[in-house]
């Protein structure tokens, strides 16, 4: 018991430190960060599990992405981190098959910053299937592998987890950050919690705050 204080008083001055852009005690429950109301089971032992529900197309995620990134970079082991792809409507389906092809081809992480380049700002749409495999291809990717991964059953498979996902977790908007199975986080309630960040590149920044502090919490309890 006495570890698990120290862990979160560590999380704590960590989330106060951030400044007068920042709540000046512990994140709360309820405003930002919510508690879901059946928790979800977890297969990652002693590190924490850290999912984010995202989607290509989304402008949101897109400026998140790189303040996230640097985040799980800077946890390292001590969590494990995974990306959702929601599904959204049939005009954008191919990016999320698109996700989950370079997912199953273990090229997700190296093209996350490409994809989402490509489509704010550089000129692509990936809303049909042959724009999807012209792009990879002009982009160093094996053309047939992936045509035969984007159109197999694991993938499909993937593409209807989404959707049972985002239900179990009670996904209703991205990016939504959920910890341990246990708790969502996300700039949009770190907004609404603190009036006074009154950008979104602050409230995305203070949100890796309140995931600071909800990892320090679920590894205290797995002690």
């Amino acid at each position: 018991m006495r570890m698990m204080k120290q862990i979160l008083s560590v999380a704590v001055l960590a989330f106060a430190s951030f400044g007068a852009a920042a709540s000046p005690a512990a994140p709360k429950e309820g405003a930002e960060y919510k508690a879901l109301p059946t928790p979800q089971p977890t297969d990652t032992g002693k590190k924490v599990e850290v999912i984010e529900f995202f989607a290509y197309w989304c402008p949101h995620c897109h400026t998140f992405d790189p303040i996230l990134s640097a985040w799980v970079k800077k946890q390292g082991d001590n969590i494990v981190f995974k990306r959702v792809h929601v599904p959204y409507n049939e005009r954008v389906a191919p990016q999320q098959k698109l996700y989950y092809t370079l997912e199953s081809l273990g090229l997700a992480d190296q093209f996350q910053p490409k994809v989402l380049a490509a489509l704010h700002g550089g000129g692509q749409g990936f809303t049909s299937d042959e724009e999807v495999f012209a792009w990879v291809a002009n982009n160093g990717v094996d053309k047939q592998k992936f045509i035969d991964t984007y159109r197999s059953f694991g993938v499909a498979g993937k593409v209807r987890r989404s959707a049972a996902l985002m239900d179990s977790y009670k996904v209703e908007y991205w990016p939504l950050i959920v910890v341990d199975g246990r708790w969502q986080a996300s700039p949009s309630l770190t907004g609404e919690a603190n009036k006074n960040l009154n950008t979104e590149a602050a409230q995305q920044q203070a949100t890796t705050q309140v995931l600071d502090f909800l990892v320090a919490k679920a590894k205290a309890e797995k002690k």
